[in-house]
């Protein structure tokens, strides 16, 4: 790897820290390195470190605060007497759990609206994270009254811009056609047709009737939109691709998951334009455990699917990063604030849901789809 150069990937589960079977506190800071305690109470999402017969062993200090206890009368009580974990967590199968967008409440009465994510501990079996994370309203998989004022403006502008774009995709259709037929004038016209399609959505972008979904190998899908960064704002940087081979298909809309990720790649490229080594990274997996609220009937679905869109670059600036799908928010000073609310949108319109994180070490930008598998 050249040096300088800094490769993202997922985070990984690292060794924990906890009382018992090898899980203990570090010793003091050491060359004014702050220690597990100072990391831990200062770690920006509420977590509990939960030991092998299920009792609490350590709660930083945004848990005390969320759970309205301190961490002296948490340790040594079970996880189930201070916070009932959601449904559905005593049926998973021991390879980590999350929830994302639901209502818990604590053993006194707390209501809350979180994301639950449980991880195990690397080389600790039995030892495993408990952390609740605010479910930002801008990943909220929501119903149509909890459209912003903001979104709706949104709809209205791409209906009227769908419309002008049409024209001038005819004539770059024709002109491609006219430089003969070989694989670049493929690529453009195929792409001229797909964009075609996604303009028909886009007049309809109010319409509340779902996409069509069908069963999907996504990797085609993931190679088609790769192949189209690096034949343009992609070009010159390096796409890495990290990916699960033994992925099930799909249940997606093929031409809204390749806007997707088009969209998500083009998004990566502007962000690491400074970095001396740009790095991009495509990766896929399988999570168990992860659901979603399926409506208002309370059932969950399992979202499996995961494709994730890694950059190097510095990240969406703090004070957005919480709203960064709504319309017309952009940490970019040239940026629309549209395209990740469209990935927002088309997302939503399968079933999925996105995110944003900062993860790793040195951290990198994550943007994750989780999906629905399609029925076998």
């Amino acid at each position: 790897m050249p040096a300088g150069s800094r490769r993202c990937w997922p985070t990984s589960t690292r060794r924990g820290a906890g009382r018992g079977s090898g899980l203990q506190r570090p010793d003091a800071p050491r060359r004014g390195r702050p220690g597990f305690a100072d990391l831990f109470a200062a770690l920006p999402v509420a977590a509990l470190v939960i030991g092998p017969d299920d009792r609490i062993a350590h709660a930083n200090a945004l848990a005390e605060q969320t759970l309205n206890l301190s961490e002296r009368l948490m340790i040594g009580q079970p996880l189930t007497a201070i916070l009932p974990p959601p449904e559905g967590r005593e049926t998973h199968d021991g390879f980590g759990f999350a929830v994302y967008d639901v209502e818990i409440a604590t053993a006194r009465g707390v209501r809350m609206r979180v994301d639950f994510i449980e991880a195990q501990i690397a080389d600790h079996p039995g030892w495993r994270v408990v952390t609740l994370h605010n479910a930002a309203s801008s990943r909220r998989l929501g119903r149509a009254s909890e459209q912003s004022a903001g979104a709706r403006a949104a709809v209205g502008a791409a209906a009227m811009l769908a419309h002008e774009i049409r024209n001038p995709l005819s004539g770059i259709r024709g002109a491609a056609q006219l430089l003969g037929d070989n694989e670049l004038t493929r690529l453009i016209t195929t792409e001229v047709d797909r964009i075609a399609g996604l303009i028909d959505r886009m007049q309809e972008f109010g319409d509340t009737r779902p996409l069509p979904l069908m069963a999907e190998n996504i990797y085609p899908l993931l190679t088609h939109a790769r192949n189209l960064a690096l034949a343009g704002f992609g070009r010159g940087v390096r796409i890495e691709e990290r990916y699960d081979p033994s992925l099930p298909p799909a249940l997606v809309n093929r031409d809204a998951l390749t806007q997707i990720v088009i969209n998500l790649l083009k998004n990566a490229r502007e962000a690491v334009a400074a970095e001396r080594t740009p790095s991009i990274t495509i990766t896929t997996a399988y999570r168990h455990g992860i659901t979603r609220s399926g409506g208002p009937d309370g059932r969950r679905v399992p979202l499996p699917i995961e494709i994730c869109v890694l950059d190097n670059g510095p990240g969406a600036p703090p004070d957005i990063a919480e709203h960064l799908f709504d319309p017309f928010v952009s940490g970019k000073p040239e940026g629309q604030g549209l395209g990740l609310s469209l990935v927002d949108k088309l997302v939503r319109d399968m079933g999925g849901l996105v995110q944003y994180a900062r993860e790793g070490e040195p951290p990198c930008t994550v943007l994750r789809l989780l999906l629905p598998r399609a029925a076998t």
